[in-house]
């Protein structure tokens, strides 16, 4: 089930806020905790017990270290193994069959395994429990039902953002849901629903047409990339929107995955913009206990390797994943080694245009089926090859994709809140915001009614 969806938007989205504003506040934890285990069963009941493993893994190990501080570590590296483990054989256990296939040229693949959706988001999220209960940073959950709920929570379940339980914990117990909570999580969640219905989905058709059925043209490969970028931006910000909205309305405060990634100047940037709590996690929990920038710079070169290397292939297992992530490390190190102390010197237009440049063809790899198409893609984006056939296939994109482009374009920066903090005391402004919003609801279900085109691109993580 997923959020842009006529059965969450029209069945299950009304019977939960219903039940659960009509419920005894002692109540509510419990019946939020039942819709989400529905909520996920949806998309397969049997992997549920994956969900629910996971969390008793932690929550047994969580306890036992509160128990028994003196093997605390060694618990902990148990709990650890185990997650580790369950997130492998799912996820990685066909990526391993299919190579090692290659490699020893027969077939290997003799097990299929398919992998639980959202199982790379809730085993880091269940495992960041355990690690900082270890760490003393939260106390032990005692109840396992609200640990599962902690974890299994549906507006973040499937897509993130990854919430760590020190930023809920005291909101499981003790929270409410005032009106300016409620309002400001509708006024979120239809931001998030038309700009994955009307902006993602739009740039995701046109993405599709392009690197599923290949051109030789400059300008259509361009044209491709960039409707790619605006695709996955807008497909994951939405979720992310959409999630911190629905949560804020249960009267939990989820913390920012994006802001504005492609506003920045630099790769250091971007990645303090974009996915934020995946960013956060692999530097709390894998970079600074590898030691971090504190044992010298060979050190820091290894542990920036490590960490890009697992943060490409925690999206897949592909190959082109893995080449992703140590992409942008190699970026990552030009700028941390070599280039530090002249980018302030740089003009800052660009920098801009740069650090987009190094995105854009980023997400050409991402997007890639293969290495060799990452290759092909690429070399057609540079072959400067402006033939009049595609030229006028690029004329015919622009102007059907034309609107969308633009509402891109303006929705991937701060305007609209900035326009919206500039007039926050207006009425007038006030009755032209939530009429803009309920419109653009009603346009949005109208998109979503006229089209079978609705892919979340991190659903597959």
């Amino acid at each position: 089930m997923v959020f842009s969806s006529a059965i969450f938007l029209f069945c299950f989205l009304p019977i939960l806020i219903l039940t659960y504003f009509i419920c005894p506040a002692k109540g509510k934890n419990y019946v939020l905790l039942t819709f989400s285990l529905v909520f996920y069963a949806f998309g397969g009941p049997k992997y549920l017990l994956v969900l629910l493993f996971v969390v008793l893994v932690d929550y047994i190990g969580a306890r036992l270290i509160e128990k028994h501080r003196d093997k605390a570590k060694k618990i902990l590296t148990a709990v650890i193994a185990v997650n580790l483990a369950t997130l492998v054989f799912y996820k990685y256990t066909m990526f391993f069959l299919e190579n090692l296939s290659v490699v020893f040229s027969t077939d290997l693949q003799f097990i299929e395994v398919i992998m639980p959706i959202g199982i790379s988001f809730y085993t880091f999220q269940s495992m960041s429990y355990a690690i900082d209960v270890y760490r003393r940073e939260v106390a032990v959950q005692k109840n396992y039902l609200l640990l599962l709920l902690y974890v299994s929570m549906f507006p973040q379940l499937v897509a993130g953002p990854i919430v760590r339980y020190q930023t809920i914990e005291q909101e499981i117990h003790n929270r409410k849901s005032s009106i300016d909570d409620i309002c400001y999580g509708i006024e979120r969640f239809i931001l998030g629903f038309g700009k994955k219905i009307i902006i993602a989905n739009q740039m995701g058709m046109l993405a599709d047409i392009v690197f599923d059925e290949g051109t030789v043209y400059t300008p259509v490969a361009w044209l491709g990339a960039i409707a790619y970028m605006f695709q996955i931006y807008f497909d994951f910000s939405a979720y992310s929107d959409m999630a911190i909205g629905l949560g804020r309305i249960l009267g939990f405060h989820f913390l920012e995955n994006f802001n504005f990634p492609y506003v920045s100047k630099s790769i250091k940037e971007f990645w303090s913009r974009w996915h934020i709590s995946l960013s956060t996690w692999f530097r709390d929990y894998v970079y600074i206990p590898l030691g971090g920038n504190r044992k010298g710079a060979k050190r820091l070169f290894l542990n920036m390797g490590i960490v890009w290397a697992l943060t490409g292939f925690w999206h897949g297992a592909e190959w082109t994943f893995l080449f992703w992530g140590l992409y942008y490390f190699v970026f990552l190190a030009i700028e941390k080694f070599i280039i530090k102390d002249k980018m302030d010197k740089i003009p800052a237009v660009l920098r801009h245009i740069g650090t987009i440049l190094i995105v854009l063809i980023g997400w050409v790899l991402f997007r890639a089926e293969n290495i060799g198409a990452f290759v092909d893609m690429v070399g057609t984006m540079f072959s400067f090859n402006f033939d009049a056939m595609g030229l006028a296939e690029a004329r015919l994109y622009i102007e059907t994709y034309f609107v969308y482009f633009i509402a891109a374009i303006i929705f991937s920066t701060p305007i609209y809140y900035k326009i919206c903090d500039r007039f926050d005391k207006s009425a007038v402004f006030a009755v032209i915001k939530y009429g803009g919003l309920l419109v653009l609801m009603v346009v949005s279900v109208m998109f979503l009614a006229h089209s079978s085109y609705n892919p979340f691109i991190y659903f597959r993580f």
